[in-house]
């Protein structure tokens, strides 16, 4: 079964920097599209940044887009998102997702994990 579980997060200051982890396992991860997504208290599942398999295509979220940096380590089975300059609006539970369909910048449906709390604040 698809496993996929998140991790790094916790308490920053403003202007800070994290970096999230995503062990996944249960399927072809190498094969796999990985995105991130959060939800901040109260909203819905925003995208924020995909990259390919091979991490020849990545894609941001114009939010995140100069601050956040996704990766991969295929071997590891690892998805990473480096995150810089991290402001209070990037609060919010961020998840590893597979099979991710958005309208727009809402995730409609997809695969994701149990999630890891950043919170960002002074």
């Amino acid at each position: 079964q698809v496993q996929l579980v998140e991790s790094g997060g916790g308490l920053v200051q403003p202007g800070g920097s994290l970096r999230l982890s995503c062990a996944a396992s249960g399927f072809t991860f190498s094969t796999y599209t990985m995105n991130w997504v959060r939800q901040a208290p109260g909203k819905g599942l925003e995208w924020v940044s995909s990259i390919s398999s091979g991490s020849r295509r990545i894609y941001y979220a114009e939010s995140v887009e100069g601050r956040f940096t996704i990766s991969r380590d295929n071997a590891k089975n690892t998805l990473y998102l480096q995150m810089d300059s991290l402001k209070p609006e990037d609060t919010a539970v961020y998840y590893c997702a597979k099979d991710v369909r958005r309208t727009g910048l809402t995730v409609v449906t997809g695969t994701w994990g149990q999630g890891t709390q950043v919170t960002v604040s002074s």
